[in-house]
């Protein structure tokens, strides 16, 4: 549970910031564009907000109107803004967050796809930031795991045993820890194999070089050691969370999470459902800015379709 200054804000309170389509639209602006109007057209600074609570803006120069959701995740969507708005807040209000047909329910939307559709796109949101500044410092937890996930096209008469894939999918976890050996952010993959180099990139992707990393004694990470301070623990007869607690608790949060929410995990989309598992847990201590932040990165990233969440199938086929 979140403390009293970092709680969510609650619904009444959500409800007397945001009443209507106008508010949500002057919030946006107010968070795209700090400095005033940023004409995507002419790149002009000056500009002014038209009268009605659709969200456009006149541009001082060239005189063409943008709307303030161009450009965005939100571009051309038929969703209300509001309702968009509300979907941000029932996500980073909610512990577990939701299921799409719970959505629908809670926004009163026709269709199972327009929900599922908008929850697709916010996960999206969540995906792990690129760059420098978003990697892993300090000493990281680094280990691997699988969860049952079943498809009808599984052969359940195979062995199952070990690493194998069957039945269940190999994942792979990092945890950043730090000085006072709290866990900080943490980073979710689906592992395509146990080889040096799918577990390299993993690291490479997540982990600063230099950084401390503390792995279980799989070879494969034996690659790592010019890279990085390896600290390998075998863990023999010891048991596996003694060794690194966080990414163990990392790994069975997940699964109970899944279970609970999405009532187990399917194949397609399972790195979307990581990335807001990571993303929830990265954000425990900073629930009062998470509706915010899941905004903005709303706001980063281009308008995609269904299609380009499923491709090869029609709305309506997932």
């Amino acid at each position: 549970m979140w403390s009293k200054a970092h709680k969510p804000l609650s619904r009444a309170e959500f409800d007397r910031r945001f009443p209507d389509e106008a508010s949500c639209a002057e919030h946006l602006a107010a968070l795209r564009w700090p400095e005033g109007l940023a004409c995507p057209h002419c790149a002009g600074r000056k500009g002014r907000r038209l009268e009605g609570d659709r969200g456009l803006w006149e541009c001082a120069g060239c005189h063409r109107q943008t709307s303030v959701t161009a450009g965005t995740a939100m571009h051309q969507s038929k969703v209300p803004l509001r309702a968009w708005f509300t979907a941000l807040h029932i996500v980073t209000s909610h512990s577990n967050g939701m299921s799409a047909l719970q959505l629908q329910s809670q926004l009163g939307l026709g269709s199972w796809n327009t929900a599922w559709l908008l929850l697709r796109k916010i996960r999206a949101a969540m995906a792990a930031p690129e760059g420098d500044g978003a990697l892993f410092r300090g000493l990281v937890e680094v280990d691997e795991t699988s969860i049952p996930c079943r498809s009808k096209e599984d052969d359940l008469t195979a062995d199952s045993r070990g690493r194998s894939h069957l039945g269940k999918i190999a994942l792979i976890g990092a945890v950043e820890i730090d000085e006072g050996g709290r866990p900080g952010r943490a980073r979710l993959a689906v592992l395509a194999g146990y080889s040096a180099d799918k577990i390299g990139a993993f690291v490479r992707k997540a982990v600063a070089p230099k950084s401390g990393l503390l792995t279980d004694g799989l070879p494969a990470y034996k690659a790592l050691a010019g890279e990085y301070n390896h600290r390998p623990k075998v863990v023999g007869k010891m048991a596996a969370h003694v060794v690194m607690p966080w990414a163990h608790r990392l790994f069975s949060r997940l699964l109970r999470w899944g279970t609970g929410t999405f009532h187990g995990f399917r194949r397609p989309h399972l790195q979307a459902h990581l990335d807001e598992f990571a993303w929830r847990w990265s954000r425990r201590n900073f629930r009062h800015t998470s509706f915010d932040r899941l905004l903005d990165g709303l706001a980063a990233r281009p308008h995609r379709a269904y299609r380009d969440f499923v491709p090869g199938r029609a709305a309506g086929t997932a």
